[in-house]
């Protein structure tokens, strides 16, 4: 039988609820695993090992970290892992943790629910059961298991706030189904080379979400704070403002005169950003922007992040930055 290390860290799937307000409070729950433990004995040997208690939101990259050493330091007693993760930033963790668990030959899947285990119509023990089954076969990936999917983890985004379907992988399929059976629609051969764990990451990166009316320029003072790395959420395949005050192009040039990392995301889910498809595009091609391609946004944030923080060489984080290294967008 397959041993699994469930790694707790929180969130809505292991809240209580406190009858008198009726309302969610974050206190572990360690009475709903003890409750579903005996089905999920009868998938796998079971372990499980609180690793910090916190709502998603409070996650910060200081927490990818002791998941990814956590799942290093036990990588040689246990044949998958499942980590209870609370919902918010889940596609960040999976994200993460894709890039910095390299020849990964064993699961991680990462799994949480919209409502909490000790609730009668809770979708926590569903997903769990189906995390620990995919955790137990040969399936070689950091992965997202919600709602009877499995999606890969640097694939997947948060689609909603309240619905058992949470999570959704705009430009890649599901890599499994589970119904009456388990239907895994696509595999990765197992690696060859050991684990190698490789948990850092830059903080030194900016977010900029494009709007109508928005002044590019005031965002320029907050680049000499440290800043490597900017991600633009633009419109459509990479289209943003030229004209007036409003254009982008100064912005651009601000970064590319500080040596800073200019990255093109959309704010459509769905499709790759082509630079070369309007004229803004092709300006910002020249001025040394990368595309984030068919990235999520969380994926694009964290692989710069792990980049930035592993190599110094810039040529090296740019050629590393426009293939895909981890699945995370098409080759």
């Amino acid at each position: 039988m397959k041993r699994i290390l469930i790694i707790q860290t929180g969130g809505t799937i292991a809240m209580a609820i406190r009858e008198k307000t009726g309302g969610q409070v974050s206190e572990r729950q360690s009475n709903g695993l003890q409750k579903i433990a005996p089905i999920l004995s009868e998938i796998a040997q079971i372990e499980s090992r609180e690793l910090f208690f916190k709502d998603s939101s409070d996650i910060q990259p200081g927490d990818w970290v002791a998941i990814a050493r956590c799942i290093e330091e036990n990588y040689g007693q246990f044949d998958g892992f499942v980590v209870l993760h609370g919902t918010d930033t889940m596609a960040y963790t999976a994200s993460a943790l894709s890039f910095c668990l390299y020849n990964l030959s064993k699961p991680v899947i990462l799994t949480g629910s919209q409502v909490p285990l000790s609730v009668i119509r809770s979708d926590a023990a569903r997903n769990l059961i189906n995390a620990v089954q995919m955790a137990s076969l040969a399936f070689n990936e950091v992965a997202v298991c919600f709602s009877d999917k499995i999606f890969r983890g640097n694939r997947t985004t948060k689609m909603s706030i309240g619905d058992f379907t949470a999570f959704q992988s705009p430009n890649f399929p599901p890599l499994a189904e589970i119904g009456l059976d388990i239907n895994i629609k696509h595999t990765v051969s197992p690696a060859v080379q050991p684990l190698q764990c490789e948990a850092v990451f830059s903080e030194d990166i900016l977010v900029m979400r494009l709007f109508p009316g928005m002044k590019p320029s005031a965002y320029i003072p907050m680049l000499d704070s440290g800043i490597r790395a900017v991600i633009i959420s633009a419109y459509g395949s990479g289209n943003f403002p030229i004209t007036d005050s409003y254009s982008l192009i100064p912005f651009l040039e601000a970064c590319n005169k500080r040596n800073i990392f200019m990255v093109m995301a959309s704010q459509a889910l769905h499709d790759s950003v082509n630079l070369e498809t309007y004229a803004s595009g092709r300006i910002a091609r020249e001025l040394g922007v990368i595309s984030a391609r068919d990235m999520t946004m969380e994926a694009a944030i964290t692989k710069m992040m792990h980049l930035l923080a592993r190599y110094t060489n810039p040529y090296e984080i740019r050629d590393l930055y426009n293939r895909s290294i981890a699945g995370e967008c098409a080759p």
